[in-house]
């Protein structure tokens, strides 16, 4: 070419060259070739144009599946999209190599786009070359089996330190970073999410960084398009500002990839090298992949550590504290939530100060575990406390509460009915009186003084919400001093397949063998149903719970004992308990009978228990049938067991029923057809002593058992008597 003459045309130069011009438009699925690109795909040389079936039957097929993944990554990147395909003949045999380049355009408008690319014969990859070609299948195996390793490393990872070190990890098939950071965006601030490969303190300069800095990660949160940096020339020529924070790190490539999900940038991801890295589309392909993967691992784990952050706010507001100590009366808490959802439920507890140093408890559990019932249970909670600051009785307390739930969740078409059962306590620290309101919710147990349980059975109504006109009887019990009452929600009876009775015998176990204080208490009837947990109990669990657990313990100091410690049955204790059946109530008798064998579950004789729960059944029904006043039954166990090594004797049940009635029984004698009359015949021939008080107003009528010895407690005896003969002899003899 002569000075001044004008350039020749682009597809002769191409044609100078051996290089094919070649056009795809997307919309219309048609491929135009130029002569020297229809050549080169083994049609003849002319222009032409096919459609993509035509077009896809030159190549191998292995090879043009890789199209479309590099052509969507140069997309993405708005990079040049450089693939190398196998040419076959109408034989299925390859008979040159081509590689294409191409520029890809996307229409804003629609989701097509265009392609206009060069296509050119190379020469075979040398056989060093050949595991990491994408014309073998070698590399691209061993990148399937990466990114499938990685997907699912990535998926199960549950906290966003958890899919950094799986990120920190990860082995790329022929090239692995040695350095990561991943960068968050903050306003206009960019912030160090986490890193790996640097020294603690080396984020300092990147955290809180301007999103307008000369810095590679914050152009990618602001673009959304990735920058790749195959040598230190190339940063320091690209970023001069950024170049002196980056080079003292001693690395030779970088690649630095947005974090996007759902079309949102919502931070970058930098890989860096100490080897040079020419960032081959392959490479890109690879990175650009595992950086989706780590977005979306990422947004799951920030979605999950924000549930969990609104789960202890939740749990920190709505559990509070027990308040100051009770002079005479200790108390303590627990509260376990399920493990899935947001780990809120409707289980609360309460402790309210009342006037003349009096407090109630509450316990209960809103029907449902989700976020509706965390705030129903908020809302009742509230309420019960105003209910009772207000000055009102244990009853009206849960009558006003079940008004005031059945308001608020009955709809027009009752579709939003919820329900909560509930226990409020109200306790005279004093005396040790309780005053026992109950609203479908399990009856409270007690601990006594020598380990003894017994569960007290107590008025009750319909759960709160259901009727709002449901009325509420009371229970007046007293707590002794070295007895403990236990309230609990159902979750800690029936967790783990338990019904009501197999999981009340747990409960039992627990708290009949355990010796330590209340808090310790806590934390074991808390770990026999779940493991162990936190003193305080108030943070997330990592295992999943099949309901919400809520304890709370109420202790009596025992006399001459100055802290809250539970009662050891060190010495002679009296074993007591009280209950009232009145005239509407006669299925209390029963309640009766569970209570009296429960206070003789070790009494040594079954025929004595048989015969104390026979009579107490008989006295209890006089009342009932004989009088229109309620019984008021108190036994008694007092002295110390036979087994003991220092017992000086048997102990003695006495069993006292009370009425308001001044007419004394008397003997009959009832014929062998009687349905009645054999009340004290019965007594009389089972009791080993029995009577009947006059008092002021009404009567007590009474029997006392004396527990008899135990086979290996007579045979004891006699040993020690043989023992002592045999002393009085040989001292005599002396």
């Amino acid at each position: 070419m002569r000075t001044g003459e004008p350039l020749p045309a682009v597809g002769d130069v191409l044609a100078l060259l051996a290089t094919g011009l070649w056009r795809y438009d997307a919309a219309a699925g048609l491929v135009t070739l130029d002569a020297e690109a229809a050549r080169l795909v083994g049609l003849p040389a002319e222009p032409t144009t096919l459609t993509e079936a035509g077009i896809r039957a030159r190549f191998h097929p292995v090879d043009w599946n890789e199209v479309d993944g590099i052509v969507q990554l140069a997309l993405a990147e708005g990079t040049i999209a450089e693939v190398r395909m196998r040419i076959m003949d109408e034989h299925g045999r390859v008979v040159r190599t081509v590689r294409s380049r191409s520029k890809p355009s996307h229409d804003p408008g629609t989701a097509k786009y265009e392609l206009v690319g060069t296509l050119q014969e190379v020469t075979e990859p040398s056989p060093g070359a050949a595991a990491r070609s994408p014309v073998t299948g070698d590399w691209r195996r061993s990148r399937e089996a990466f990114l499938l390793d990685a997907g699912r490393a990535l998926a199960e990872a549950r906290s966003t330190q958890e899919v950094l070190r799986v990120a920190a990890g990860l082995s790329m098939p022929g090239f692995s970073p040695d350095g990561l950071a991943v960068f968050g965006a903050e306003g206009d601030r960019l912030t160090v999410v986490g890193h790996y490969g640097q020294k603690p303190g080396d984020e300092g300069p990147f955290a809180q960084m301007s999103l307008d800095t000369d810095y590679p990660a914050a152009e990618v949160v602001r673009t959304g398009r990735a920058v790749y940096l195959s040598s230190p020339e190339q940063y320091k020529a690209r970023y001069p500002v950024s170049w002196p924070l980056a080079a003292h790190f001693g690395r030779q490539s970088w690649a630095f990839l947005p974090l996007t999900v759902a079309g949102r940038t919502m931070g970058a991801w930098m890989a860096a090298f100490k080897y040079p890295v020419a960032f081959t589309p392959d490479e890109r392909s690879v990175l650009t992949t595992v950086a989706r993967m780590l977005a979306q691992a990422l947004s799951r784990a920030g979605a999950a550590e924000t549930e969990r952050e609104l789960t202890d706010g939740l749990q920190r507001s709505m559990l509070p504290t027990l308040g100051p100590r009770i002079p005479g009366m200790g108390v303590a808490a627990r509260y376990i939530p399920t493990g899935g959802g947001l780990q809120v439920g409707g289980d609360w507890y309460d402790m309210i100060q009342l006037p003349g140093g009096r407090f109630a408890l509450t316990i209960g559990d809103v029907q449902g575990h989700d976020v509706r019932a965390a705030g129903l249970m908020g809302q009742l909670r509230i309420a019960l406390r105003a209910y009772a600051c207000e000055g009102h009785r244990p009853d009206a307390v849960l009558t006003r509460a079940s008004r005031f739930l059945h308001g608020m969740t009955y709809g027009d078409d009752g579709a939003e009915l919820r329900f909560a059962t509930c226990l409020y306590v109200e306790v005279d620290p004093a005396t040790g009186t309780l005053e026992i309101a109950r609203a479908g919710h399990p009856d409270p147990a007690i601990r006594m003084a020598d380990g003894t349980v017994l569960m007290r059975t107590t008025a009750g109504g319909l759960p709160l919400g259901i009727d709002p006109d449901a009325d509420y009887p009371t229970t007046r019990l007293v707590l002794e001093p070295g007895e403990t009452m236990l309230m609990c929600t159902d979750g800690l009876i029936e967790t783990g397949g338990h019904d009501l009775d197999t999981g009340w015998r747990r409960i039992r176990r627990t708290l009949e063998e355990h010796d330590g204080d209340m808090e310790e208490l806590a934390d074991a009837l808390v770990q026999a149903v779940h493991g162990p947990s936190s003193h305080h109990a108030t943070g997330p669990l990592t295992d999943r719970r099949e309901d919400d657990i809520a304890v709370v313990l109420l202790g009596r100091v025992a006399e001459g004992s100055g802290s809250d410690a539970l009662a050891t049955g060190a010495g002679p204790v009296v074993r007591r308990t009280m209950l009232t059946v009145a005239q509407a109530e006669p299925e209390r008798v029963s309640g009766a009978r569970q209570q009296l064998r429960e206070l003789l579950h070790d009494w040594s004789s079954e025929e004595q228990v048989d015969s104390a729960v026979l009579l107490v059944s008989e006295m209890l029904t006089n009342v009932l049938v004989h009088t229109d006043t309620d019984a008021l039954l108190v036994a008694e166990v007092s002295g110390d067991h036979q087994d003991r090594p220092d017992s000086t004797g048997g102990r003695r049940l006495r069993v006292e029923v009370t009425d308001a009635s001044d007419d004394l029984p008397h003997r009959r004698h009832p014929g062998e057809l009687a349905s009645s009359g054999r009340g004290l015949v019965l007594t009389e021939l089972l009791a080993d002593a029995w009577g009947v008080d006059p008092r002021g107003e009404g009567k007590s009528t009474w029997f006392e058992l004396y527990e008899e010895p135990t086979k290996e407690h007579e045979e004891h005896e006699g040993h020690e008597g043989h023992e002592e003969n045999a002393e009085h002899k040989e001292n005599a003899e002396a």
